[in-house]
């Protein structure tokens, strides 16, 4: 398997290119960085060419130009799942924190975080959480080195989601935090790169 040259962060439904910068500071791989940020979301400026989840997950293939690995939490991980079920060329390694991928989580007794999510964000788009797709036969498909980081104390997406992606992603490691929750990637910023930087071959 190939090191990345380059890492392509996307963050959740607050959509700001900042939510990963703690995590790519304390990161000691040399690949080149981009933290992408969802247009119309957190100060982002709209895009009228983005208008749904698809338009996301072109503008996330369209910088998968060369060696790079996906690093994406939340929401931000059914966009990386199926960026990597479109465009698998280059794509060496894939980081899922606290994220459906994708999947049906009905039946993990998770916490709806819509409504929450709307009355802190009136002006987001409203596609962005409506989406609503189940990849779960296509998932096993992706075939690179994963890595699942999850927390033991989230309720919108517990531990069982990262279990169950974990049975369908063919290379891939669960890691589970204490006392992680859905804003863990921030809180444990050292480990979680720590973390990603063994996954993607660079040893402290």
């Amino acid at each position: 398997m190939h090191a990345p040259t380059k890492l392509l962060f996307l963050p959740g439904a607050a959509g700001s290119p900042d939510f990963w910068r703690p995590v790519s500071d304390f990161l000691l791989h040399p690949a080149q960085r981009r933290l992408l940020g969802w247009p119309g979301f957190d100060g982002v400026p709209r895009d009228p060419g983005v208008r749904g989840i698809a338009d996301l997950v072109g503008m996330v293939t369209r910088e998968m130009d060369q060696p790079c690995a996906l690093i994406a939490q939340s929401m931000g991980g059914v966009i990386a799942v199926q960026a990597a079920l479109k465009h698998s060329e280059f794509l060496t390694h894939i980081v899922l924190a606290v994220t459906s991928g994708g999947v049906d989580m009905s039946a993990m007794h998770a916490q709806d975080w819509r409504s929450s999510f709307w009355m802190a964000n009136p002006a987001a788009p409203s596609w962005f959480a409506d989406y609503h797709e189940d990849l779960s036969e296509s998932i096993s498909s992706i075939r690179v080195p994963a890595l699942l980081l999850w927390g033991d104390a989230d309720p919108i997406s517990p531990v069982a989601a990262g279990r169950y992606l974990q049975g369908l992603l063919p290379d891939s490691r669960l890691h589970v935090l204490q006392g992680g929750k859905h804003d863990l990637v921030v809180r444990f910023a050292p480990e979680v790169a720590r973390l990603i930087d063994a996954h993607i071959g660079h040893a402290a």
